[in-house]
């Protein structure tokens, strides 16, 4: 029996059947994004049903490089057009490879669940980007697991008395927690809270496999588990994010929007490259003369890197922003799901409130009443004095009042020893000065170890590239690096060691105690050499 909701519906298409035929048009109509970087952007009415949703929404107050906004003033972008983007990409390469070879068997599924892939692979982002995942999750989460250790051993054993299964559910291979696996809890979310998104999905034909196979488009297929796709596409793994050679279209996508914002040159062509790949032996190949357009793409990554994503300024503010949230971590709270308020570390466990995270978090702390908070009963002085602090930090950035790089010392990638290695030997350095016996370290000190590289660590980026030739189009071989050119670099990664000051009182004492450690450094590596 029909709803009144719906009889109403009815009746109003049956006495106008041209608005009910034009709206059922609008529902199917593609969606044209003006974009700067690409241009005209026309999504599938699927893709756009996806970005009206609150949980997409909200990457459009995600920035995109973090701190890298304090230094650069163009870096204003954010994960919301960055997602758009590499959609895109995504829908242009995996078009070109199925027009260019029909044996492949490209279905519009296919493509679709691709542009899928893309659209929703950042879904997973936190605060400020990266700065979340790699600096701020972790250190919340260990902070947290050794103060209830030290306070209270049966509160720590009951709240973590599951920790290993969860940690299995919510972290990587490596132990660590990744905004790709937010993005695959996301997605479910999205599908789960968006009344008729997951009809939508239906009816093109992507049910509960064709889901699976989109996860694993984004963060990779499970270890030891079946695909979801014949080996003979196993391909189309390649195309948003390719563990086996990083070249894929999110990368082409920040390196040439990045680039345009921060007002940094970029040789790197990504459609060239599209218009001279093709499938060989289930991988994605390309033409022997794009090495040379390959090598720019990897040197573009080092550039950015260089210049932009780990710029000595950039890091000071992401340092100090992580610190700011995990000093605050416990007090900034969201509403989850069955209206249970949780903490900001929490949220990568609960997708409602996940949805309400942004990097307005900032503005949350700075405005949060600590005077109120010192009235309430049962808070620890030792808890006031931890939000005081994180509002101290974020103001002082708002101040320009940062950290300061002291010094600076570079190694050759793979020389030198692991990062723990050398933060346990500056920091040993500190030892019986006169400054540290009046401050503990960590209250004046941030040692920053930066790894860059051309992103295969300290090997040559394009070893696990296979080209084809114009005479032999199913042929597909390595080239070697001399083959190429002959002044391309001869080291492809290098390991940087920074220390920071917070205080500006004890500049000079930390920037001559890192250099008596550099010249140690140096007079080591020379009798290596000897």
């Amino acid at each position: 029996m029909a709803t009144p909701d719906k009889k109403r519906k009815l009746n109003s298409e049956e006495k106008n059947p041209k608005m009910a035929s034009l709206e059922k048009k609008r529902k199917m109509t593609p969606k044209v994004f003006n974009d700067p970087i690409h241009g005209n952007i026309e999504l599938h009415p699927l893709l756009v049903k996806i970005v009206d949703t609150p949980q997409f929404q909200r990457l459009r107050f995600i920035k995109q490089l973090g701190g890298v906004y304090f230094v650069y003033p163009g870096a204003s972008h954010n994960r919301f057009e960055h997602s758009i983007g590499v959609c895109h990409l995504a829908g242009q390469f995996v078009r070109a490879l199925r027009d260019r070879q029909p044996e492949l068997n490209i279905t519009s599924k296919d493509v679709l669940c691709v542009e899928i892939a893309a659209l929703c692979h950042d879904l997973g982002h936190g605060p400020f980007s990266h700065l979340f995942d790699k600096r701020f999750i972790s250190e919340a989460w260990e902070k947290r697991k050794s103060e209830l250790r030290n306070e209270n051993e049966d509160e720590f054993d009951d709240e973590y008395e599951d920790e290993d299964e969860v940690e299995d559910e919510d972290e990587n291979e490596d132990g660590k927690w990744k905004h790709e696996k937010g993005s695959i809890n996301m997605l479910d979310h999205m599908l789960k809270v968006n009344a008729g998104l997951k009809d939508e999905f239906n009816k093109k034909g992507i049910m509960e496999k064709e889901v699976r196979y989109i996860k694993e488009l984004i963060n990779g297929p499970q270890k030891d588990a079946p695909k979801s796709i014949p080996k003979e596409k196993w391909f189309l793994y390649e195309i948003v994010s390719n563990d086996r050679n990083k070249i894929d279209v999110d990368k082409w996508d920040y390196f040439a929007r990045d680039s345009h914002m921060l007002g940094i040159g970029n040789n790197f062509n990504h459609n060239r490259l599209i218009s001279f790949s093709r499938v060989i032996e289930q991988q994605i190949c390309y033409r022997d003369k794009e090495a040379t357009n390959l090598y720019d793409m990897f040197h573009i990554r080092n550039l950015l890197h260089q210049r932009a994503y780990q710029h000595k300024t950039s890091n000071s503010v992401e340092i100090m922003l992580a610190e700011a949230l995990v000093l605050a971590d416990e007090f900034i709270k969201f509403k989850g799901k069955d209206g249970k308020h949780v903490r900001m570390s929490d949220t990568v466990r609960d997708m409602t409130a996940f949805t309400l995270l942004n990097d307005g978090v900032i503005h949350k702390i700075i405005e949060f009443d600590v005077e109120k908070l010192e009235k309430s009963k049962g808070i620890h002085r030792r808890d006031v004095k931890k939000l005081k602090k994180s509002k101290e930090i974020l103001n002082r950035i708002l101040r320009r009042d940062l950290y300061r790089c002291v010094g600076e010392k570079r190694f050759a990638g793979g020389k030198f020893g692991k990062r723990e290695d050398v933060i346990k030997d500056i920091k040993a350095k500190l030892k019986g000065t006169p400054i540290v016996s009046r401050l503990d370290e960590e209250d004046f000190i941030v040692v920053d170890v930066v790894n860059l590289d051309y992103g295969n660590k300290d090997q040559n980026p394009i070893v696990n590239v296979k080209f084809y030739s114009k005479t032999n189009p199913d042929v597909a071989e390595a080239i070697a690096k001399e083959d190429v050119s002959l002044l391309l670099p001869q080291t492809f990664s290098e390991l940087s060691v920074r220390v920071y000051c917070k205080n500006q009182d004890d500049k000079d004492a930390c920037k001559g105690m890192f250099e008596e450690w550099a010249r140690k450094c140096n007079e080591k590596m020379r009798k290596q050499k000897t």
